[in-house]
């Protein structure tokens, strides 16, 4: 059921998104599939898991589908334990970017990049993006400052 509910979610995202920018529906998108999805969760269900995908952003509604699945190969702590998302934003900060101009770069709003960047800082136990840039530094493969 869960993968129902991602895909009545991402559905929605679609619907949402195509409704903001004023794109017609995507022809790969079939009735016989949102009905086939309805039938599997039910209307009421259906319905609450398309309505929360009308209302990511565009950012949201990507990072609602990259995010991961199934058992956690990575550790919970340290530079290891990073997303590709996470290291993406590291290299960004370790240019210089703002958090503004780093949601610019990877089409997602500010607040998004400040919830990965706490998530970066806890992970790595740090409280500083000067602190983020000297690590990185020291760090064999990752980005210099």
């Amino acid at each position: 059921m869960d993968s129902h509910q991602e895909a009545a979610r991402l559905f929605g995202a679609a619907a949402g998104i195509r409704e903001s920018t004023g794109y017609a529906r995507c022809v790969s998108e079939r009735d016989a599939d949102l009905a086939s999805l309805r039938k599997a969760l039910g209307t009421p269900a259906f319905d609450a898991a398309f309505s929360q995908g009308q209302e990511l952003s565009l950012g949201g509604a990507i990072a609602y589908a990259r995010r991961g699945r199934g058992d956690r190969k990575r550790p919970s702590s340290g530079w290891l334990s990073l997303t590709p998302t996470e290291n993406q934003i590291v290299e960004l900060v370790c240019q210089g970017l703002s958090n503004p101009e780093i949601g610019e770069r990877m089409f997602c709003s500010r607040r998004t990049v400040q919830t990965h960047l706490a998530h970066v800082f806890a992970k790595l136990r740090i409280s500083s993006r000067a602190e983020l840039t000297a690590q990185a530094a020291r760090k064999p493969g990752q980005p210099s400052p």
